[in-house]
């Protein structure tokens, strides 16, 4: 049986729910405004940048970010348009594909991550003040409480074809 949410309850999700929307657009809108990189290429640069030969497969950018392989894929076709990566065969698999950081998606991800440590340090944590440990912690609960839900190979109730 589901829970009633109480008027107070209400107010706190949507508090949330709002501060949350918000605080994504303006990351997203200053990310893109001073470096010219999506929300969406940034994550896959950073991806790259934090792997040990700044190169992953398609499916384990997909896993990391929690982005379907076609999805992952559609975004590296674009953004190999703009020489932020470039795809090479992967020697031990015929059918795999590495993608790799260009020297170009590395100065456009140290570029973007100055100006989004920024953001966040003026829009997130000047705010948070004391309050950290206590997201902190709630914010695992959330997660734990999801489990595996949200991942995107998670059933979507489809029938299968």
């Amino acid at each position: 049986m589901a829970h009633e949410l109480t008027d107070d309850e209400w107010a706190v999700w949507d508090a949330f729910y709002a501060m949350r929307r918000r605080l994504d657009r303006a990351l997203e809108l200053r990310l893109h405004t001073q470096s010219g990189v999506s929300a969406a290429e940034y994550e896959i640069l950073v991806g790259l940048g934090r792997s040990a030969d700044r190169r992953l497969r398609v499916r384990d950018i997909a896993e990391q970010i929690g982005w379907e392989k076609s999805r992952v894929s559609h975004q590296v076709t674009r953004m190999e348009r703009r020489d932020l990566v470039r795809r090479s065969d992967c020697s031990t698999d015929g059918r795999g594909t590495w993608v790799e950081l260009t020297a170009d998606g590395r100065r456009a991800m140290l570029t973007a991550t100055r100006g989004h440590t920024a953001a966040i340090g003026e829009y997130f944590v000047a705010a948070l003040g004391p309050d950290a440990a206590a997201l902190h912690s709630f914010s695992h609960r959330v997660l734990d409480a999801i489990g595996g839900d949200a991942s995107p190979d998670a059933p979507t109730g489809r029938p299968a074809a």
